[in-house]
């Protein structure tokens, strides 16, 4: 581990130079013609010996699937490296907050959530190739376009990797500045509560209206009440629209509600609660539709075997490394709900994903490009 730190620190200099080609290659998610420019620069970075194929992701965007086969490598199973091109950045983000570095740190839109993590996976893989080493499998790297949007076209990709893998690895970043790995997440949905009443006049005909914002209200206190701390499960309205003018009582509104729940059984029964939700008013109609788009990520055996591989790894870098939970969800919750091994956080160390300062630690970096090289090597 000690020869791999030392590569990934000598090159250093070249790592922070991909990220940022990789950072100034805007790629929100929607814009497929953004996103195939990054696939194209991509493809002209990886080494020359992976093999690339384009998977249509329609109006997102095409996923990429790079395979590193490695001579004389185990046939028991390849290790899927899971990254996403996609940013949550609008075009046009770059111009007001330019890519740079600074006190120690680069800074710039989707630079932490993944940008560095996709060049930590390249410079690992060609770290292996500089020294003369290989990893012990097959490696796929699927970096796809619509992570940042629930993965409604990738999936089935990611899946079917995933049943074809001894082990995931996931590219997102580490938790916090400390850079902590990631052996659960929560899993996620989004359910949505819409209520039709009846219009009239507020002043004139007030009887005869059937309010739904007033429904609506009635319905979001109730559905807030299913949060269940204790038990890590969170439901939180979050969009509420309804109505049209103050002088006319709304025949329409709707919420969307954000749901997190650590276990799937917690998924299953929060899921009946809401298909059992009723209207107070019976004038009204309720409707109630979506669910779980991510299951959750449970800290498996395997997962806890991976994670101390990656401990020891670090140790013997002199790198204290630690686990963490996550509320966010991530690619590596389709994989692990398959019960497939698999270690999330392994991308760069920062913080500010999603928020305006946003930035990945320059002096971390290389223990991160050593350690994933490592654990290419051992599992």
């Amino acid at each position: 581990m000690k020869e791999l730190l030392g590569q990934a620190r000598a090159r250093l200099e070249q790592t922070c130079a991909l990220i940022r080609r990789l950072v100034e290659c805007e790629t929100p998610s929607g814009d497929a013609a953004a996103i195939e420019r990054f696939a194209d620069l991509l493809a002209a970075e990886l080494p020359e010996r992976t093999s690339i194929r384009r998977i249509s992701g329609g109006n997102f965007g095409p996923h990429l699937r790079c395979c590193w086969p490695t001579a004389g490598a185990s046939t028991e199973g390849q290790i899927l490296l899971l990254a996403h091109s996609d940013t949550v950045w609008p075009a046009g983000t770059l111009a007001g907050r330019p890519f740079r570095r600074w006190r120690g740190r680069l800074w710039g839109p989707g630079v932490l959530d993944m940008k560095a993590g996709i060049a930590i996976a390249i410079e690992a893989l060609r770290l292996l190739e500089e020294l003369g080493r290989r990893p012990r499998r097959r490696v796929v790297l699927l970096v796809n376009s619509d992570e940042e949007i629930g993965s409604p076209s990738s999936r089935p990709w990611i899946e079917r990797e995933a049943c074809r893998s001894a082990a995931v690895l996931v590219l997102e970043p580490g938790t916090g500045l400390e850079g902590k790995l990631k052996t659960a997440r929560k899993g996620v949905g989004v359910y949505s509560l819409r209520v039709t009443g009846r219009a009239a006049h507020a002043g004139v005909d007030f009887a005869a209206g059937a309010n739904a914002v007033l429904e609506l209200a009635r319905q979001i206190q109730r559905v807030a009440s299913f949060t269940d701390l204790r038990r890590g499960v969170t439901v939180s309205p979050n969009v509420a629209r309804g109505g049209d003018r103050s002088n006319v009582i709304p025949e329409e509104a709707i919420a969307e509600v954000d749901v997190r729940v650590p276990r799937l059984r917690d998924a299953a029964r929060l899921d009946a609660r809401m298909r059992a939700l009723r209207p107070f008013d019976a004038r009204c109609r309720l409707e109630v539709s979506g669910g779980l788009n991510r299951p959750p990520m449970e800290r498996s055996h395997g997962t806890v075997q991976l994670f101390a591989l990656a401990r020891s790894l670090a140790a013997e870098m002199g790198v204290v490394l630690e686990e963490s939970t996550s509320g966010g969800g991530s690619d590596g919750n389709f994989t692990a709900a398959l019960g497939v091994p698999t270690l999330d956080g392994l991308g760069a160390v920062g913080e500010g994903a999603h928020a305006g300062n946003e930035s990945v630690l320059v002096a971390r970096i290389p223990e991160r490009v050593a350690l994933l090289a490592g654990l290419l090597e051992r599992v």
